[in-house]
């Protein structure tokens, strides 16, 4: 590297270091390097995707003009990944003290060999906003519809077909289902769909990689500019929201959520329960993500198995032509398999596999053999005091707040004693903790509601018939 070159190389930091501020010079642009200077291009290197897309998505015309500012015959620059193995040196600030020398020179080292541990956090917060992995065959072509998942399905496209400036309609939108039902699916379905539109930037992370990367930031005291790229997304998406601990954490998720959302930006969110149900998370975050659109997707129907059954044998003969599972199997497998998508997808694979190995035809007395641990027998569902609430609720036409509530007025009373009634008929729960669900009550009072529906039941037909109702819909 040239003598002038190196000059250059140290005026220009300087110059971008008081043009953009410290802390965000330091989180970056410490570890860009000069490779060249080649005519009137220059060639600059960074040790990652992101920091590539970021610089070049929001400090392009920066950098260009710190450069223009030392070399006027510049007119555009170029920044490229560099790997492990063609980390090229950074060309040393002559007038930099020692100590940013020393760092310099630690950061030329090829990645494996790194051991300055004040970067990690850095590469880790980093890592968090170039996203969680996405799997490509989870995408809205291979997403199969049926009554449980419409809604949720039309929700999500929208957000996904929305173009930078529109009007946001559902945000955020929040989608709460069981294990296996697709949440997953439509949550990456909707980023590699919004990705495919150059102008906007959608970022879907886990909530486990959400707070790995916000407690490095923290760390490596990167956190403003940790939370400025998270603020700048366009769609941020969150999958396993029910995850989320830590009071620190989810304070900064709520004023991300609440920063995005004022801007016009959309969230997209997932977990296994309601924002209501969320008893880890503040009241701040499950009121704004209950402001929102809600949708649930529900149990997977028998047709709705057959024909996800159908998509994943189809998907399997793109790589194994002779590959063929006859339909009196499908829908053996669509009527017995009942728990969830994924249980039924290991099902083809297992089939698959014997088919391949053993070269045989699949028959219905190899499927019976093959996926008999997954087909489980039916159990009473597990009810939690949570969907007895709602439910009764419902039936009542009172809130779920007015159950919890210290109201003694005859249409909140009785319903209230019903759902207390049940919890203790259809849960393992004791009394204490009974009552602790339903607003703080003393074991005591949930005694006293017990014995009285037991009592008005056996004399009351209707009130029979509408706990008999209850029950049904709570166990379905």
């Amino acid at each position: 590297m040239a003598d002038v070159e190196r000059d250059q190389w140290a005026r220009f930091k300087g110059r971008l270091r008081t043009n953009v501020g410290e802390d965000f010079y330091t989180s970056w642009f410490a570890r860009m390097d000069l490779e060249r200077i080649h005519d009137d291009c220059v060639h600059m290197t960074v040790p990652t995707k992101f920091l590539k897309s970021w610089i070049q998505a929001h400090y392009a015309d920066r950098v260009l003009t710190c450069w223009q500012s030392e070399a006027p015959s510049v007119k555009r620059v170029e920044i490229t990944v560099r790997t492990a193995m063609r980390c090229a040196a950074p060309v040393k600030d002559a007038k930099a003290p020692q100590d940013e020398r020393r760092a310099d020179s630690n950061q030329s080292r090829p990645a494996p060999e790194l051991r300055n541990t004040a970067t990690a956090p850095v590469s880790a917060s980093h890592e968090a906003l170039g996203g969680s992995p996405l799997d490509p065959r989870l995408t809205f072509a291979t997403f199969v519809m049926g009554r449980s998942n419409t809604l949720a399905h039309a929700a999500a496209r929208q957000v996904a077909e929305g173009r930078r400036g529109d009007s946001v309609m559902f945000n955020p939108l929040y989608i709460h289902a069981g294990v296996g039902l697709g949440k997953t699916h439509l949550l990456q379905a909707v980023t590699w769909a919004g990705n495919s539109n150059p102008e906007r930037k959608v970022l879907y992370l886990t909530a486990e990689k959400f707070m790995y990367g916000f407690v490095a930031a923290l760390k490596s005291q990167t956190a403003l500019a940790f939370k400025e790229a998270l603020r700048g997304i366009d769609v941020l998406v969150i999958d396993d929201l029910q995850f989320l601990q830590g009071k620190s954490t989810q304070s900064e998720f709520c004023h991300t959520l609440n920063a995005l959302i004022d801007a016009g930006r959309q969230v997209v969110i997932a977990a296994d329960r309601p924002p209501s149900d969320l008893e880890s998370l503040d009241d701040r975050v499950r009121s704004r993500l209950a402001g929102g659109l809600v949708v649930e997707m529900g149990s997977l129907g028998e047709e709705l198995r057959l024909e996800i059954l159908k998509s994943r044998v189809s998907a399997a003969k793109a790589h194994h032509a002779t590959f063929d599972v006859p339909m009196p199997v499908l829908e053996y497998l669509a009527k017995t398999i009942t728990h969830n998508g994924r249980d039924l997808e290991g099902a083809i694979n297992r089939l698959l596999a014997h088919s391949k190995l053993n070269a045989t035809a699949v028959t219905l007395e190899m499927a019976e053999r093959e996926v008999r641990d997954l087909v489980r027998p039916i159990e009473p569902k597990r009810v939690k005091i949570e969907d007895i609430q709602r439910v009764v609720a419902r039936q009542y036409n009172v809130s779920r707040s007015d159950l919890l509530s210290s109201r003694r007025t005859a249409n909140v009373v009785r319903p209230r004693q019903v759902a207390m009634y049940l919890a203790k008929t259809l849960t393992l729960r004791s009394l204490p903790e009974i009552g602790r669900r339903f607003g703080g009550r003393d074991h005591t009072t949930v005694l006293h509601a017990v014995r009285k529906i037991e009592a008005l039941v056996s004399k009351d037909l209707t009130l029979s018939d509408e706990v008999e109702l209850l029950k049904r819909q709570l166990q379905e």
